[in-house]
């Protein structure tokens, strides 16, 4: 395609690791950050996948990254991560680690991080942890860049929410922003020279605006209208829970909440796959308005990354 240059995935592996270990990462971080940012490209969304290395190089400044995280509250079944300003890829990798490891003792969790940005695909972690069969609830935060149901004012962040169901098979996970597009989209536009689609982005003056440069001093609109924006508000708040502040200065302090919890604290674990995987059934043999047979969050994505796997 005119303007769009194809990797092989062994070398958009390389390439991720060797730009991230040029901007002061370790080659396992690097690792770490470029697995989640490749699966972004494979699952179909190249706007949060390697171009986003250039965003975290521009909030470096060429300044060595924070890499040391520190949990400043713990209990049996909670901690807080306070990431010290470390990249969120990292910090949301081990805040899913340590709820997965707490689920496991205790049979739910929650873990809240704070002091991080760019934190990605929330489904990433969902699916994490799905393969260790917990119920997983996640929620991020972060600088308010949307505009709410009724004004033109940034007050909420684009602020995914994820769900994260295990099933006898693929995991049921719904991963959901709750913008009409996310800042990584309006920062990839603004480098191409792009505009962005219409009904998407508020200038400062409160005209709608398809020009990547007046959104990001205006606002981004909200996704769903007055739905999508308690949703965002509620995000928004899990934020300050995740001890972020309510609103996140430009690309710092971001909040991150994952909750788990272990199926088998109320039914056999096998049963409640089971169960799942009835509903998934239900749910594809459904008659179709659209011609196309239905499909549960996450089954087209997943999909799609298996066949560019498959192909290299």
């Amino acid at each position: 395609m005119e303007g769009k240059v194809q990797f092989s995935l062994k070398e958009a592996e390389q390439l991720a690791d060797a730009a991230l270990c040029r901007i002061g990462y370790s080659e396992h971080q690097a690792a770490r950050i470029g697995h989640h940012l490749i699966d972004s490209e494979l699952r179909g969304f190249g706007i949060a996948g390697l171009a986003r290395i250039l965003s975290i190089a521009d909030r470096l400044g060429g300044r060595k990254p924070a890499t040391s995280t520190k949990i400043t509250r713990e209990a049996a079944a909670t901690a807080q991560i306070d990431g010290q300003d470390t990249l969120g890829y990292l910090v949301g990798y081990e805040a899913t680690e340590l709820a997965i490891k707490k689920c496991k003792e205790v049979g739910l969790s929650c873990v809240g991080a704070n002091g991080t940005y760019y934190t990605g695909m929330l489904s990433y972690y969902a699916e994490m942890a799905a393969a260790e069969n917990p119920v997983t609830v996640m929620a991020s935060h972060c600088t308010a860049w949307v505009a709410p149901e009724g004004t033109y004012k940034p007050l909420v962040g684009t602020n995914p929410f994820c769900i994260g169901i295990p099933s006898g098979s693929t995991p049921v996970i719904y991963d959901i922003g709750t913008s009409k597009i996310i800042h990584a989209q309006v920062m990839l536009a603004h480098r191409l020279g792009e505009e962005l689609p219409p009904d998407t982005a508020w200038d400062a003056d409160g005209d709608m605006t398809t020009k990547p440069a007046a959104a990001l001093s205006g606002a981004l609109a909200v996704w769903g209208g007055a739905k999508g924006s308690g949703l965002a508000l509620s995000v928004q708040m899990l934020g300050i829970l995740a001890g972020a502040p309510a609103l996140p200065p430009s690309l710092e302090n971001f909040g991150f909440l994952v909750m788990m919890i272990n199926p088998a604290m109320f039914s056999p674990l096998e049963e409640f796959k089971s169960e799942v995987d009835k509903m998934i059934d239900a749910w594809h043999n459904a008659p179709s308005t659209s011609g196309s047979p239905m499909r549960v969050p996450f089954e087209r994505s997943n999909k799609l990354r298996a066949e560019k796997k498959a192909s290299g």
